[in-house]
């Protein structure tokens, strides 16, 4: 408001010099305005600066009755482990792997000692919030291994992400469980690369395990997963299915990662927008 006014008086100025038959009403007028868009631009910055200034977040002190009851508040509250509480997302996809929401201590205990889970892989990476703090220890108690590989729902996977999971899965002690928060995007990402890639079964088997069946919805920017998959599809399209290129094959000489990106945002909109409905992360 201040610089408007400041440029408005300026203005002001000028016309009277005008009056009195000066001739510089108009470069006057100019360099107010001009004065007026600087102190926008800095105001502005400072307002951005401000909106930047996030105080990282600190770990809860676990060997402290207050930092546990934080964790404990974290895992509940803010990471909705209440709606969890009830509801695990739990599924067998073969003899030796399982997938699930996020688990709470008291799952991880469960999975030890009734599904004699060894490993389980956390897909939603290392984090200083509660719930993976108590994650961790809860694993450490049942004698369990926690793997922290981090991918993500919203976005095309990364060639060494993906050559990275086929290590992963002849690497780890099983039987496993994987997981990331609600059990439904990045575990089902993963799901259909451990079909691929662990247990060579057909294409069209391995990716069910991206669907309604386990909370997926392709509706939203979670689609490009569906995406990803799809565009293999399509470079196999019309090739009888022993014909088809071996997957890790086409990542290292065909997939066009950003392309694929690229063109599932072109389309993406035109639809019902799931994620703003459900106001998911």
């Amino acid at each position: 408001m201040g610089a408007h006014c400041g440029a408005f008086d300026c203005e002001m100025q000028a016309g009277a010099r005008l009056d009195a038959g000066g001739c510089h009403f108009l470069s006057d007028a100019i360099a107010c305005r001009q004065k007026e868009g600087r102190l926008i631009r800095r105001a502005m910055v400072k307002i951005r600066s401000k909106k930047k200034r996030k105080t990282p977040h600190v770990a809860a002190d676990l060997m402290t009755r207050e930092g546990r009851a934080r964790a404990r508040r974290e895992l509940v509250w803010q990471d909705h482990g209440f709606l969890r509480a009830a509801f695990s997302n739990l599924h067998q996809i073969s003899p030796e792997m399982w997938r699930a929401n996020q688990p709470s201590p008291k799952k991880v205990v469960e999975y030890a000692e009734k599904l004699g889970i060894r490993t389980i892989l956390n897909l939603r990476g290392e984090s200083t919030k509660g719930y993976y703090l108590l994650e961790k220890e809860a694993c450490e108690k049942a004698g369990i291994t926690l793997v922290d590989f981090q991918v993500f729902s919203r976005d095309t996977p990364t060639k060494e992400a993906l050559f990275a999971a086929k290590e992963l899965f002849e690497t780890i002690e099983y039987p496993a469980l994987m997981h990331c928060k609600s059990g439904a995007d990045r575990a089902g990402l993963m799901s259909v690369l451990y079909k691929l890639l662990r247990e060579n079964v057909p294409f069209e088997e391995a990716v069910e395990q991206l669907s309604l069946k386990y909370l997926h919805v392709k509706h939203g920017k979670t689609g490009m997963l569906d995406a990803f998959f799809q565009a293999y599809a399509d470079y196999n399209a019309g090739r009888a299915k022993e014909d088809w290129k071996p997957f890790l094959d086409w990542v290292e000489e065909d997939y066009d990662r950003l392309k694929v990106k690229e063109d599932f945002m072109r389309d993406f909109g035109k639809g019902i927008q799931v994620d703003k409905i459900l106001n998911r992360e």
